[in-house]
């Protein structure tokens, strides 16, 4: 397509304007051809697209790794897994009995919340509910 050009003569006035053909098709288009801009973006987006696959495993991982009482895990005696870790007796230890201890106050050690729940874990645990001291018990 040619670009045009209206001309008016200021020395003579003629009854119409005369035309003139300023140049031929001239190209405004600058910078890279189509086919290099369009395998650019499709390298960024493949770029794009494993990098969020990247991100995605990474946070599965993250959340898999994460404790069990970030998700309201408990231990078995009922104590939610955060006060068991904080608290003096958690599941899987052993236990030595002093002198004055009961299942009850023993309970209490394991689940300060809800001793009832610990009392009957340790209870089915002994198969007793009296202890004597210097026994070695095994937290539920």
């Amino acid at each position: 397509m040619a670009a045009v050009e209206l001309f008016e003569s200021r020395v003579e006035a003629p009854e119409r304007p005369h035309l003139y053909v300023v140049s031929d098709a001239v190209s405004y288009r600058t910078g890279r051809p189509l086919a290099q801009r369009r395998a650019a973006r499709a390298v960024m987006l493949s770029r794009r697209h494993r990098t969020l696959v990247a991100l995605g495993v990474a946070a599965s991982l993250v959340v898999l790794a994460w404790p069990g009482h970030a998700f309201g895990g408990t231990t078995g005696a009922g104590l939610p897994t955060d006060l068991a870790s904080s608290s003096t007796l958690a599941s899987g230890m052993v236990y030595v009995v002093q002198p004055g201890d009961t299942v009850s106050s023993i309970a209490r050690l394991m689940n300060p919340l809800a001793p009832r729940v610990a009392r009957a874990a340790l209870v089915a645990e002994l198969d007793s509910s009296v202890v004597v001291p210097g026994e070695h018990v095994l937290i539920p």
